[in-house]
């Protein structure tokens, strides 16, 4: 089992708003990667009391090079930029945190910097023509406009038809956002990138973190395109996954977190248990707010019919379901109310965490993935990692 976290302390005068590290104090939490047009209430940051004295760094040198598979290109590289956000992010070396994110790389990237994606011109040409038919544009048009020259000499054109690396897509969509005007089209070219770098993190998970703690590294430009250079696409993604204070009994829970948000598999447990209360199936999609055009989960509409069950009112129920994106959630008298219900109905403890079940829709993804597929194709490579440590621990 997974060691769990201690509470978060203050200090009387913090220099700003802090994230924890994984297991010593102090510990906090920030959102998870959102979408650009999802509007998440804002979530309180604890303040650190004392940074953490970390372990030795020749020994953590040491049980990282023996963790990280043998025929990696540049291994000492890799090695140097995971320790490196390590030692930033105040996370302990250890082997199972060590495993996690490279076991997370693996799937990810498959140990590539700059992570190739197939038929990646033919994505970004299908994009740009829903949005010419969107304005009833013809696409002969649209090429012609996109012959014009960009800011390296080469036409958009000739750019978008050399597409291989989401860092090239990335580069490319900041050009044509900037050149606009002279490209002439009547249509936003907004960039459409919103994950980047070996571990797929969230654009918008790295400017949420950079606010809530300091980026060790300096950097020109935007920090969008720090996100697809390797060393920042580790910290952020190293940060996502690990950064956050959790008590699951397995890993894997934390690999499904990663790819659907954080704290989802303990909030689709607790809709688990609610669609017991409420003998009605659910979506366990970890998901408990609909935070667009004001519209009620359903998640809060049953909620809501059991508020006299669950002996809360209408606002407290509203109240506490504000918390499902902090760790502070598992303590409200909601979260403890309806797993006590569902004890009571059942005759069983319920577990607190379930893999969401979440299909994974994107341009890249060609044949039908969940986030039940992620997580256990990650947890896989997690324990081929752990075996790799000195002291062999099987795992469940």
């Amino acid at each position: 089992m997974m060691k769990p976290l201690p509470k978060p302390v203050a200090e009387a005068k913090p220099p700003a708003p802090t994230l924890p590290p994984l297991i010593l104090p102090p510990s906090a939490v920030i959102p998870p990667p959102i979408s650009s047009n999802t509007a998440i209430p804002p979530v309180t940051l604890p303040q650190p009391k004392i940074p953490l004295q970390p372990a030795n760094i020749d020994q953590a040198h040491a049980l990282l090079q023996q963790l990280l598979p043998t025929k990696i290109k540049d291994r000492n590289g890799w090695r140097n930029d995971i320790l490196s956000a390590f030692t930033g992010l105040k996370i302990p070396y250890e082997a199972q945190y060590f495993c996690a994110a490279i076991a997370i790389i693996e799937q990810e990237s498959s140990w590539q910097s700059d992570p190739t994606v197939a038929n990646l011109d033919k994505i970004v040409w299908k994009e740009i023509e829903k949005r010419a038919d969107k304005y009833h544009l013809p696409m002969l048009a649209v090429k012609l406009a996109l012959l014009k020259p960009s800011a390296d000499g080469r036409s958009y054109k000739t750019r978008i038809d050399a597409l291989k690396t989401e860092k090239q897509m990335n580069a490319l969509f900041e050009d044509m956002v900037a050149d606009a005007g002279k490209i002439g089209l009547p249509f936003e070219m907004k960039n459409p990138i919103r994950t980047g770098g070996p571990m797929q993190v969230s654009i918008d998970f790295a400017e949420s973190q950079i606010r809530a703690w300091p980026y060790p590294y300096s950097y020109k430009g935007s920090l969008r395109n720090e996100v697809f250079t390797r060393r920042g696409g580790l910290y952020f993604g190293i940060a996502n996954l690990l950064q956050y204070r959790v008590n699951y009994p397995q890993m894997k829970y934390r690999f499904a977190d990663f790819n659907a948000g954080r704290y989802s598999s303990r909030n689709a447990a607790f809709q688990a248990a609610l669609s017991i209360l409420a003998h009605k199936k659910m979506g366990l999609d970890g998901d408990l707010l609909m935070y667009q055009n004001n519209q009620t989960s359903t998640t809060q509409q049953q909620l809501i019919k059991l508020a006299a069950r669950l002996d809360m009112t209408t606002q407290a129920i509203e109240r506490d379901l504000k918390l499902e994106k902090s760790e502070a959630f598992s303590q409200t008298r909601l979260f403890k109310r309806v797993f006590e219900l569902a004890k009571q109905q059942t005759g069983r403890d319920l577990a607190q965490q379930v893999t969401p079940q979440i299909q994974l829709v994107s341009p890249k993804i060609t044949r039908k993935l969940t986030t039940e597929w992620f997580a256990g194709r990650v947890d896989g490579r997690y324990k081929t990692c752990m075996g790799r440590q000195p002291n062999i621990v099987k795992l469940p």
